[in-house]
Formats: structure tokens, sequence, C-alpha cells
């Protein structure tokens, strides 16, 4: 946690039940949902890509990746919240796939606090830490350790 500042903000999305956050400066943009186009052979966690104003970028379940339930059962007003959050990782834009997008976030470095071994059903590999909340707490995920260098390989030459 000492390479983190002193604050920074975070965007935070539901996946299913849980809270989770992304840095911001990670983060290019948040798109609506639209059609995903299947790629053959891809890893289990890649849904397919998708065409944004003319760039390719892969699209990641992050559902089959940590191996949740799907989006939970919402009401049909929920339908439209989701949603892809297009991630800036090692000079590749990768988007991932979210229930609902909530807000940005200032968190105090000194707030976040060292991941558990075993925190629902994510490996603690993929957490860069956890923040209390009011409401529970907030899951820092770490988009450099999503995936290993071999695997972000393969999704990069999806594009």
């Amino acid at each position: 946690m000492a390479e983190l500042e002193s604050q920074f903000q975070l965007v935070t999305f539901h996946l299913g039940e849980e809270l989770y956050g992304v840095n911001i400066m990670d983060v290019k943009e948040i798109v609506k949902l639209q059609n995903v186009r299947f790629i053959p052979n891809a890893p289990y966690y890649v849904e397919g890509i998708i065409n944004l104003r003319g760039e390719i970028i892969p699209i990641i379940d992050l559902h089959k990746r940590f191996k949740l339930q799907s989006g939970s059962a919402s009401s049909d007003a929920d339908v439209n919240d989701g949603g892809f959050i297009i991630l800036n990782i090692e000079g590749s834009q990768i988007g991932i796939i979210i229930d609902k997008v909530e807000r940005v976030v200032s968190v105090k470095a000194e707030d976040v606090k060292e991941p558990p071994q075993m925190l629902s059903g994510i490996g603690s590999e993929y957490i860069e830490g956890v923040i209390r909340q009011e409401q529970g707490y907030l899951i820092m995920l770490n988009i450099r350790k999503l995936f290993n260098a071999k695997e972000l390989q393969k999704i990069i030459e999806m594009q």
C-alpha cells in the first residue's frame, strides 16, 4: 500500500451484491451495454469484442473470471444500469462488464486495509485492498493483476 498516494479516487461498481472499485486513473470511460461479438477459442472469461468508435476492445466478464454468480435478480428498472468500464492496462484498452456503476469516491490511503486471504470467492491476488464504509466494504481491485502476462498478451492480440 506504500506506493499509493495519500488520497486518490476510485470508480465504484457492483458485481452481483458486492461493491468494487478501480483507480480512476486506470479508467478511460464508462459505456452502456451493447452487443458483444463472440470470439472463437477465446479464454473462458472473455465475452468477446466491441467496436467503440472504430476501436476494437476485448470485453472481459469478471463474473466468470472471479467465479461469481451473474448479476443479482434485478427489477426491470435496473436492467439499464449495467455497462462496460473501459480500462487502460499496459497501454491497451480492455472492457469489463459491470452490473451497475455506482459513483466516484475519494479514498485516503490510510483507509485501505490489506485484503483477507479469500473474499467473496475472489482470490486476494486480484485485490489491492479493502475499504470499510458505512454500508459494508469496498473491494479495491488491482487491474494489473487481473491477468498474467500470457493472458494479457492473448487478450491484446484480439484487438
